[in-house]
């Protein structure tokens, strides 16, 4: 009877989290292997190619599994991980530039309330964010919504200045008037 120990349990559990398999983790007879320069050796038994691997202080790493038969390289797996988990950050950071943020007002907001908004609102624009302006109505509110519009989005445009450019302009939607704000292409 063959008995696994820890380490084996753990292996297995890195495979399932969806990690690449590498070194004794690779469970193929035969793999088609890729030298670290990118190099094509050819159809070599697993055994050769972590032979190879080791001998060059690197590791085997299955890149394709469900090729057959499966693409295995020789990489310095740390390195990689590494690398791959900084793109991936990257990305995140891209798609955060890319997000609407929303800046809710009421139409008988104090000015000291409508100054501390924009402020965030200008944050926002100097992150490169698109920012929606909402005005929202409640009750009789609703019965002066041109009026109350009419005077209050001059005055937050106004306070932005040029730090950005109506990407929208104001629209009704029900009980609310918004309109989308854009960061300027030169900021």
């Amino acid at each position: 009877m063959f008995l696994r120990g820890a380490g084996a349990r753990f292996r297995e559990e890195r495979v399932i989290a969806g990690e690449h398999r590498v070194n004794e983790d690779i469970n193929a007879p035969k793999v088609r292997l890729v030298a670290e320069d990118g190099e094509q050796v050819g159809i070599v038994s697993v055994h050769e190619a972590l032979g190879m691997a080791r001998g060059r202080g690197l590791d085997l790493v299955e890149v394709a599994p469900q090729a057959s038969p499966p693409v295995c390289r020789i990489m310095d797996y740390g390195k990689f991980r590494f690398e791959s988990r900084k793109q991936q950050k990257g990305r995140v950071k891209v798609n955060r530039a890319g997000q609407v943020k929303e800046v809710k007002f009421r139409p008988r907001t104090d000015d000291h309330d409508i100054e501390y908004k924009v402020r965030n609102l200008l944050k926002f624009l100097a992150n490169g964010q698109k920012v929606k302006v909402t005005l929202s109505f409640r009750g009789r509110e609703r019965s002066r919504m041109d009026m109350y519009s009419a005077d209050f989005l001059p005055k937050v445009l106004e306070l932005i200045g040029d730090a950005g450019v109506v990407e929208q302009a104001p629209r009704q939607e029900g009980n609310v008037v918004s309109l989308m704000i854009a960061p300027k292409a030169g900021k």
